[in-house]
């Protein structure tokens, strides 16, 4: 299917590019694995592409506090990075886990931040969507419903979110920065995906012409000792069913701290507060580990066609935690 005719344009500087990304229909383009697939299915119709990949925004910078790691590094080189393997491995693994070669080689961190769901209904301009089109409907709620959400979903849309990336970072408590017209901030990656709610077309709390610049991810302990388990229908390029981002601390054979996170399984990358409590204090043991699941997954609202998720979330954490005790 050809591509609509768009304005193209390549800014030298963020100044330009925020400039440019301030007109009326706009959108930033840096590797295009996604961007460019849902313009070919006419699902992303931008009339402004505005060029990223001759900004200085590739550097991965290795600090006594932490990382630093531009939007345009490629998911290759923030997979591969030594400083990733060694310090963030649930990162790392994150990334290898997901796409193929060629793709990780273009997808870019700011693209993979801001990427969007794999959901058959909203890729299908056929199909009713209240996430392409407000107010249309939602397909999926009285469709097929395998790889769909079972939390954070909404009578409006349940539809997964679908990186890898995001799951580790939010267990990683990364922070993206930002620059816009109202100047720079900082968000905490848990904060800026948001829930569909009656809204599903808002998919984060990024303004208008808002550029991601870079990602910090602050160096501890807790980070060293993290993995990334996926659970998928084949062994490569497949998205995940399940997956969980896990840090896991102990001593005298108890959990001193603990970040949990899912994917496959909810709306937005997952964090859970209640695993994370019904971890934290308890015996480093595997009925620990079993309870922490259920208390992860007592929301979660299932649909006909995946309410097999409920227990493969479950077994897919407590794997995680075996796999870190193991370890450590």
């Amino acid at each position: 299917m050809p591509v609509r005719s768009f304005h193209y344009v390549r800014p030298s500087s963020e100044t330009e590019a925020l400039a440019a990304a301030a007109e009326p229909d706009s959108a930033f383009l840096a590797g295009g694995t996604t961007l460019v697939d849902l313009m070919r299915l006419e699902v992303a119709t931008p009339a402004r592409l505005v060029d990223l990949r001759h900004l200085p925004l590739d550097r991965i910078e290795d600090g006594p506090a932490g990382l630093r790691v531009g939007a345009r590094v490629t998911n290759a080189a923030l997979a591969h990075h030594p400083a990733v393997v060694r310090g963030w491995p649930a990162l790392s693994q994150a990334l290898l886990s997901g796409a193929s070669p060629q793709l990780r080689n273009m997808a870019t961190l700011g693209g993979n931040l801001l990427q969007r769901t794999r959901c058959p209904y909203f890729r299908d301009v056929g199909s009713p969507c209240n996430k392409r089109q407000p107010g249309a409907g939602c397909g999926a709620l009285d469709g097929y419903t395998r790889m769909h959400a079972i939390l954070g979903g909404s009578e409006r849309c349940i539809a997964v979110h679908p990186s890898d990336m995001c799951v580790a970072l939010v267990a990683l408590e990364a922070v993206v920065h930002t620059r816009g017209p109202d100047g720079e901030r900082s968000i905490p990656l848990g904060e800026l995906h948001t829930l569909p709610g009656e809204h599903p077309e808002i998919e984060n709390v990024l303004g208008r012409g808002e550029l991601i610049t870079h990602l910090t991810l602050p160096k501890s302990a807790l980070a060293t000792l993290s993995t990334y388990v996926k659970v998928r229908d084949r062994a490569s390029y497949a998205f995940a069913i399940t997956s969980v981002a896990a840090a896991l601390q102990t001593a005298g054979g108890r959990v001193q701290a603990a970040r949990i996170a899912f994917g496959g399984v909810a709306t937005k990358p997952w964090r859970s507060a209640e695993a994370e409590r019904a971890l934290i204090g308890q015996p480093a043991a595997l009925e620990t580990y079993r309870q922490a699941a259920v208390a992860a997954l007592a929301e979660a609202r299932p649909r006909r066609d995946n309410a097999f998720k409920v227990e493969l979330a479950q077994r897919t954490l407590v794997r995680a935690l075996v796999t870190l005790e193991a370890r450590s």
